[in-house]
């Protein structure tokens, strides 16, 4: 029996995870079949929650072997690859409709929904939700072709996200395990030894997005008030684990392993941009001169086969402005980004420089061809006036090649500034070019 909810959190407290913790407790009764699911969708939604993830679960009786997921307030959390029975539809929607409205944050703004299947929506709903905005009443036409159970509340605007949760078929995924904190300990700042994260970052080379060893600052644990101590990624679960046990923090009350779309680049559509609020993966020529504006952003622009379009590399992306700073006109990239609607602006999210321009400055005005003399320029009517004799010329002036302070390759913000869904240069097995 698959269930799953999004919009229980507010911008401030809670977290939809936690929730996911809450929910195997309670229907205790069963097993969970698989790992938990965290589905993160379209970043650039305009409604969307703090982190903007759904939860998808299954319940039913497993059979043969059961690996070790979590821990749940000292209790082990068991996984069980294959499903013997299905879980009891009604109990399982009573249960769920009590946890979900306990724990969400309805008073702060969520808009929670809760789905209880035996049947997955189609894919299509998945790649929709995480590309696109998708309407309620689409996902609810969905719902009602596979006989699924719905609920919601304050408006039930999470029914669409955990309607896509459900529906996700994995094509690349990642894993993220996830730690909770004592509930005495929420709100106070958190014990985390950041020498410990960057040790580990080092360690355990499957896992991504850790800590940034430029500014010493460490990207894993949340600064809200909510219940998360920390949460780890990456591709090899067995190390995942290892790479969490060695941290050095304050003792988590929980923790969950959640299989994953974060890092695969699932939300980006491979075309020109076109709606906003969507993210595209696209080819385009730098047709302006970067430009510093307030707020310590950096702002370029380029040439599309859809026409000019104003790229940012917004200040939290620090070094990677640096970068940006260095492009010139007839620059060819493949970008990655968000476009947002107003101002008409794509958020670059990585990089690729496919080719650079050459670029150039002179050093020298032409000799006078006349008598030999050094020559002046003439400003805006053209050409050069020689100061001996005063005859005039329209010989070009000697040029000498620059070298350019940036070279083709990929190049991506530091670890603090890329979007859940973002797919690290680290998972696409290439080098990163530092600016």
């Amino acid at each position: 029996m698959f269930v799953a909810f999004d919009d229980t959190d507010s911008l401030e407290s809670m977290c939809t995870t936690f929730l996911a913790t809450e929910m195997i407790k309670a229907l205790g009764a069963y097993d969970l079949i698989g790992l938990p699911r965290l589905v993160r969708l379209n970043p650039a939604v305009p409604w969307k929650t703090r982190g903007n993830g759904a939860l998808c679960l299954r319940f039913g009786v497993g059979r043969g072997e059961a690996d070790m997921i979590g821990q749940l307030d000292g209790v082990p959390v068991y996984s069980y690859k294959r499903m013997y029975e299905e879980a009891d539809r009604e109990l399982v929607l009573g249960v769920a409709e009590k946890v979900v409205g306990k724990w969400s944050r309805t008073a702060e703004d969520a808009s929670p929904g809760l789905v209880v299947s035996e049947r997955k929506p189609a894919q299509s709903l998945y790649w929709r939700a995480v590309r696109d905005i998708v309407r309620k009443e689409d996902t609810l036409r969905e719902l009602q072709r596979i006989g699924a159970d719905m609920v919601g509340w304050e408006g039930g605007r999470g029914i669409i996200g955990a309607s896509a949760a459900m529906a996700w078929r994995p094509r690349d995924s990642t894993y993220e395990i996830i730690t909770y904190r004592e509930k005495k300990r929420w709100g106070t700042p958190r014990y985390l030894d950041d020498l410990s994260v960057k040790e580990m970052d080092l360690r355990y080379p499957s896992t991504f997005n850790n800590f940034d060893h430029r500014t010493l600052r460490r990207a894993i644990s949340p600064h809200t008030p909510c219940p998360v101590l920390f949460g780890v990624r990456g591709d090899d679960p067995r190390e995942l684990m290892s790479a969490v046990f060695s941290l050095r923090s304050e003792p988590p009350a929980r923790w969950i392993m959640f299989l994953s779309n974060q890092g695969t680049d699932d939300h980006l559509v491979r075309r020109e941009p076109g709606l906003p609020d969507r993210s595209y993966d696209f080819l385009a020529t730098v047709n302006g001169t970067p430009r510093a504006i307030a707020g310590g952003h950096v702002i370029f622009s380029v040439a599309t086969a859809n026409g000019q379009l104003d790229c940012a590399a917004y200040e939290p992306t620090k070094e990677f402005r640096d970068l940006v700073r260095e492009l010139r006109p007839g620059d060819r990239l493949r970008l990655f980004g968000e476009l947002r609607a107003e101002p008409r602006t794509l958020n670059v999210e990585k990089m690729q420089v496919i080719s650079v321009a050459p670029e150039s400055r002179k050093v020298a005005n032409p000799r006078c061809p006349s008598c030999g003399g050094p020559t002046k320029s003439m400003g805006s009517t053209g050409g050069f006036r020689c100061k001996k004799c005063g005859a005039k010329n329209d010989l070009a002036p000697t040029m000498e090649e620059v070298t350019r302070n940036l070279s083709p390759g990929w190049y991506e913000p530091p670890v603090c500034a890329r979007r859940h869904l973002g797919k690290p240069l680290k998972r696409m097995d290439l080098e990163r070019h530092q600016p």
